[in-house]
Formats: structure tokens, C-alpha cells, sequence
């Protein structure tokens, strides 16, 4: 097992049996207000309950379950959005790419370059990512075995970057279902790389409601405790302040309203889980 890695980032420092950190926000920018307000509330919850925070919002979801679906607002705006937001608040800032030509431009402004899911494996994508000397967060696919995402790790690596986060967000089980495996974080986390667990995503039901994905939030707390329970470095989840009208995976966000005393039960279990693993 390789020694496990920490990441700095700013004051932050990620993985390393450092503190459990946060990545969350809404899953697209439905607007600059919305996103403004959603990062700024999210700051102050996070500050509240002493987990060190990351932004995250996406200005294209191009793996929408319909063509009719909202996207938002594209990269050139998404990109100027999320610069003012790091500008203004103070906050580090993840971001999805999904093409080689999206990479650069992203990491003009973005921390945080994410590859979704269905992406894992695209070689190009992973390579043009690292080399922006970015860090590099990659979901693991549905697809894919937890063990084969240290294959993934290497084609960033291979530039010379290794700020890489893998992110565990369920594993396809049967149509439209998702589990999540927990052997699977201790699996990742021999590659060294800080391990993240997907929370809100994998109480997804992908295409569920057949021309969008439904969900089962009532499962994100039990599945958030059990994965700090399990070590893992960080949590991600999306959440809104109305789920019921987001533009983009409601089904499966945490309502805002619900935030603060998640992670609060998140950071004391994540301490005693931390204290016990020192010894």
C-alpha cells in the first residue's frame, strides 16, 4: 500500500489523515444569483460545523437523461460565474470537463478539474487535465472496478501531476440502480490518492423518471455515515435549497436545510474514526 498523499490547496490540506473535507453545491449553474447564494450559504454551514469546504457547480451537464433537459449556462458564462464567485468569496472552486478543449480555459479559474463518471477512462480527457497542473478528481464509472481506478490514476499521473482524488459514486446494479461497495475505499485508498465518497449521487436512480434520473435522499445520511465510518477523506454531495425545482438531479440533493446537521454528525464520527485509526 502506497503512503498515503496529502493535497494542499490553498490553507486546505486534503487526504493525508488530514480532517474530513467537503466538496458541495448545486449540481449546474441555474444562475449567477442562484450559484452566488448557494456557495455563499454553503460556506457559512461548512465554517459552522469545522469541515473545510470546496465549491462545486457545473456550467454543462452533457450527459443529461434527455436532449430536452437544462444543460446550463455553457463554459465561456459558467467559467466567468464561477471566477467571481472564487473572487468574491474566497473559495476553492471544482468544476466538470468533459472535452480536451474544455481542460485549460477551466483551469484558467477552477481548483478542481472533475471527469465525470461516464469519462473514467478517457485517456485524452485524464491526460489533458493533468496536465494543467490542476488537481484532478475523477469519479469512479459504474462501471469499473474500485481496484482498476489505480490504472485511471496513472494516466494523469503520467504528466507529472499527481493531485489526484478518486471519488467513489455507486456501481451499477442491474437497470437503474446503483450500490456502493464499501470494500471499495480502502481498495482506492492503497493507490495513496485522497478517496472521496460520492454521497448524493449514488442514491441516484439514473433515468428513473425516463426522461431524468429520479432518487432516494433518504438514504444519503445512513450512506454518508457509513462511508466516514469507513475512513474515507472527503464527502461530496449536491444540495439545494429547493430541491423539488432544480434544474438538474433534485431527486437525489440533500435539501440546504438539512446540511448543517449532516455534517456536524459527519465531523464527530469522521474525529473518532480518525483518533482510532491513528493508534
Amino acid at each position: 500500500m502506497t503512503a498515503p498523499r496529502e493535497i494542499e490547496l490553498g490553507k486546505l490540506r486534503l487526504g493525508g489523515g488530514n480532517p474530513l473535507f467537503l466538496i458541495a453545491g448545486p449540481c449546474v449553474i441555474e444562475s449567477e444569483a442562484h450559484a452566488r447564494m448557494m456557495a455563499e450559504e454553503i460556506a457559512k454551514i461548512a465554517a459552522d460545523a469545522g469541515v473545510p469546504y470546496i465549491f462545486k457547480a457545473s456550467y454543462d451537464k452533457a450527459n443529461r437523461s434527455s436532449v430536452k433537459a437544462f444543460r446550463g449556462p455553457g463554459q465561456k458564462e459558467g467559467v466567468r460565474i464561477l471566477g467571481k464567485i472564487k473572487k468574491e468569496l474566497k473559495l476553492p472552486i471544482l468544476t466538470d470537463i468533459h472535452d480536451v478543449s474544455q481542460a485549460q480555459p477551466a483551469a484558467e479559474v477552477c481548483d478542481v478539474l472533475q471527469i465525470p463518471a461516464f469519462l473514467a477512462r478517457q485517456t485524452d480527457l485524464l491526460v489533458a487535465a493533468g496536465k494543467t497542473g490542476r488537481i484532478v478528481n475523477v469519479k469512479k464509472g459504474q462501471f469499473l472496478s474500485p481496484w482498476e481506478m489505480a490504472n485511471v490514476a496513472e494516466k494523469v499521473a503520467s504528466t507529472g501531476n499527481t493531485k489526484i482524488i478518486l471519488t467513489e459514486r455507486g456501481t451499477s446494479f442491474g437497470y437503474q440502480n446503483l450500490v456502493v461497495d464499501m470494500r471499495s475505499f480502502p481498495i482506492m485508498q492503497r493507490t495513496g490518492y485522497p478517496v472521496v465518497f460520492d454521497v448524493t449521487h449514488s442514491v441516484q436512480i439514473p433515468g428513473g423518471q425516463g426522461h431524468s434520473s429520479g432518487g432516494q435522499p433518504q438514504f444519503i445520511e445512513p450512506l454518508a455515515r457509513a462511508g466516514v465510518a469507513a475512513g474515507v477523506d472527503g464527502i461530496f454531495l449536491e444540495t439545494h435549497d429547493n430541491p423539488a425545482a432544480a434544474l438538474s438531479d433534485g431527486p437525489n440533493a440533500l435539501p440546504l436545510s438539512h446540511l448543517l446537521g449532516l455534517l456536524t454528525r459527519l465531523k464527530g464520527l469522521s474525529t473518532v474514526v480518525r483518533r482510532w485509526s491513528a493508534r
